[in-house]
């Protein structure tokens, strides 16, 4: 299957503007859905900042691409070749969402979810035909991170899977096949470092700050260029046998949500959205702070990409 003709969005908040930004500049007539005016009217924005940057980075532009923003669900899909779901990550909601737009569907269009870690096949029950269903978990911002997690489920055929991996591909994006696992590759890797991170700042024994400066400087600048298996091979086994053997015993093992994290969730202090979270922010310290990340990961994909 090559890139689809027309292919929906299911769900404009997060994730779904820089995808639909993605998927036009492929070639695709792209519907971005939302059951909400004010979020299609907020992703129109968000859409067109995702495109700008698409633009900085001078990314390939095919032919025929294009979005529309539909509040109707029927007319989102009539006609796709390749939905993805990106709503919010209840799992009753996926459901009731899925068994509906399975109706308004030809029967070789591919459904794929963007869930973060709700496992597939639990997702999958709710449809006539889980054998076009795959999991396909972006990386957020999803128009600047060119890695896609490909997550068949139990009842996934081998064609949809080679297919979305293939479509992925033909937008330049790295296609990363996986087992079915609770989180999936990326974020497992993700939490276990901020597991250590939370508890390494619960204790006293780094500030917030110096820690953000040590694993974007002496951690996050490796791992961009090697890789965490080619690291070892660099640093030579043995001498990660040697440091593991007393460090791993000492490395944090909890099982639960950090307080640090529970006292500010519970004040409602949840980050940028409500300036504040780990950090206080204005509202123009947000839109900088943003701005700097975008402009940053692009410049890094730039720099990798020529590597």
């Amino acid at each position: 299957m090559s890139v689809p003709k027309v292919a929906a969005v299911i769900g404009a908040g997060t994730m779904g503007p820089g995808m639909a930004a993605v998927l036009a500049r492929a070639g695709s007539q792209v519907r971005l859905y939302d059951i909400s005016d004010e979020v299609l009217e907020r992703a129109r924005g968000a859409c067109g900042l995702a495109e700008a940057a698409l633009d900085r980075m001078e990314a390939a532009s095919a032919p025929g691409g294009s979005v529309a923003f539909e509040p109707d669900l029927g007319t989102a899909l009539t006609g796709a070749g390749l939905v993805l779901e990106t709503i919010p990550e209840d799992l009753g909601l996926k459901r009731e969402v899925l068994a509906a737009m399975e109706g308004h569907l030809e029967p070789d269009a591919i459904i794929a979810t963007n869930t973060s870690g709700i496992p597939v096949s639990s997702i999958a029950s709710a449809l006539k035909h889980p054998a076009r269903f795959i999991g396909m978990h972006w990386s957020n911002p999803p128009h600047l991170v060119p890695m896609i997690e490909v997550v068949p489920g139990e009842q996934t055929a081998a064609a949809t899977t080679q297919a979305i991996a293939g479509i992925i591909r033909d937008w330049g994006y790295e296609a990363i096949t996986e087992k079915e696992v609770p989180g999936f590759v990326e974020n497992r890797i993700l939490y276990a470092i901020l597991r250590e991170c939370l508890s390494l700042v619960e204790r006293g024994i780094v500030s917030e700050a110096d820690l953000d400066t040590c694993v974007k400087w002496g951690i996050g600048y490796k791992l961009a260029v090697i890789g965490p298996m080619r690291l070892l091979d660099m640093a030579g086994l043995d001498i990660y046998s040697s440091v593991a053997s007393y460090l791993n015993p000492d490395l944090s093992a909890s099982t639960g949500v950090p307080e640090m994290i529970t006292e500010r969730t519970e004040a409602g202090k949840l980050g940028m959205k409500t300036l504040g979270g780990i950090y206080p922010y204005t509202p123009e310290q947000v839109a900088e702070r943003r701005a700097e990340i975008a402009n940053g990961l692009i410049a890094v994909r730039k720099t990798l990409e020529a590597l």
